[in-house]
């Protein structure tokens, strides 16, 4: 029987083994250089492309990095605080009373009392507190006990 290229004429069984025998992958170091330098250059284009786009946003958004900064810069620190600004008033009022105390103003004697002797074990001037704060302290629940008795 004649064999033309592998292909033999009684049914081609040369050919059936052939589709099931493994290919061989093997490849030259030419053509492993080549693809490896195909993506380093697809690299190294993306990573510029990224920033050069970066550099873009920067510009395009610096005049509104200034805007909102000096919209942050506009707003009152107070409204960021949980503190009390300022000092005090000449005459204490129920609502700075009621500040210092750390209570609502319309708070019972009991819940005035905790609040003052709280406070005052923790300012008082025999354990290294201020004098001043304590009279404060002091005037604080003198006024809000003389609010809840009316």
């Amino acid at each position: 029987m004649a064999n033309a290229g592998g292909v033999t004429m009684d049914g081609g069984d040369m050919m059936r083994y052939a589709e099931y025998a493994p290919k061989t992958n093997v490849r030259s170091d030419a053509e492993i250089d080549r693809r490896l330098g195909g993506t380093l250059i697809a690299v190294g284009l993306g990573v510029a492309a990224a920033g050069f786009a970066g550099r873009y946003a920067f510009q395009l958004w610096k005049p509104l990095g200034q805007v909102f900064s000096e919209t942050v810069k506009k707003m009152p620190t107070s409204a960021f605080s949980t503190y009390y600004k300022g000092g005090f008033e000449q005459k204490m009022s129920k609502r700075e009373a009621s500040l210092v105390l750390g209570v609502s103003p319309g708070s019972n004697k009991a819940k005035v009392r905790e609040a003052h002797r709280r406070i005052m074990v923790l300012n008082h001037p025999d354990k290294g507190g201020s004098p001043y704060l304590a009279a404060k302290i002091n005037e604080a629940k003198d006024l809000l006990d003389k609010e809840s008795r009316r």
